[in-house]
């Protein structure tokens, strides 16, 4: 808890006080050490291998910032929300084994994700009322977490995907959701938003809000496969930064494009 609330204080000044490269710089940092993580996940035990995939990530981010300058971000972050939807489905198919199971898929999966998020979030900052898209983001998957946690402890009975994360219930999800609507409600009023555009953003927030457990479930997923139980210790209470942002990563992807059909935007 302790380690949450120091966290969520320093990510919002991140967004609000830091130019673009500013941001872009620390979120790359963010994403590298979510590439050592996402290296054990691999099975790339060896230390050299960590930092090799780790530098491999951090090479794509340094290509991702061009193509980021040229426009280009799009070519990189559709492949990512087909390859999420495929995550969908080995989600429901599991335990049984697909492509993800292949040593050689879970390292591209993870170059792919966590470039295409990182440009997700830098296009969301040279957004106009930048700032504010991201706040939301965040509130989402914030409210999301909070949400299930508090229905599911109270209602939860029904398992959301057993064989993946036993913990999770239906009840709980329906209760993120809620949270969501009415975090976005308040973000709408808030920001004196058009009806129609309210209602647009309410909407796009349920989806992102849905696909974000689809990313902490995609993750639980890969981590039962590799027999550990968080991603890394380097978060004392909150386990490995890919534990923080495994719902950013799938999330991040939906939420900018979606806005990319907001004409206000």
């Amino acid at each position: 808890m302790i380690t949450a609330i120091v966290l969520a204080p320093v990510v919002i000044a991140c967004v609000f006080l830091l130019p673009i490269e500013g941001f872009a710089t620390f979120f790359a940092l963010v994403s590298i050490i979510g590439a050592w993580e996402w290296a054990s996940l691999s099975d790339l035990k060896k230390t050299s291998y960590r930092l090799l995939y780790a530098a491999v990530v951090l090479a794509a981010l340094c290509g991702g910032w061009w193509i980021f300058q040229h426009q280009y971000a799009l070519f990189l972050i559709l492949p990512a929300l087909l390859l999420w939807c495929a995550a969908f489905l080995w989600i429901k198919q599991y335990p049984k084994q697909g492509l993800w199971a292949q040593q050689g898929a879970r390292m591209l999966l993870g170059l792919l994700f966590l470039t295409a998020a990182w440009l997700s979030l830098l296009g969301l900052k040279a957004l106009p009322a930048g700032n504010a898209w991201l706040l939301l983001i965040l509130l989402v998957v914030w409210a999301a977490d909070i949400g299930a946690y508090f229905s599911g402890k109270r209602w939860g009975k029904n398992k959301l995907a057993p064989n993946v994360s036993p913990g999770k219930t239906r009840e709980g999800m329906y209760g993120g959701l809620a949270a969501i609507t009415i975090t976005a409600i308040v973000f709408s009023l808030w920001n004196e938003l058009a009806w129609s555009t309210a209602v647009y953003v309410v909407l796009l927030s349920v989806v992102v809000g849905v696909v974000s457990v689809m990313g902490d479930l995609f993750e639980s997923l890969l981590k039962r496969h590799a027999g550990m139980k968080d991603s890394g210790t380097i978060l004392p209470g909150h386990g490995g930064v890919l534990d923080r942002i495994d719902s950013i990563l799938s999330a991040a992807p939906f939420y900018y494009v979606g806005l990319c059909f907001l004409p206000i935007v």
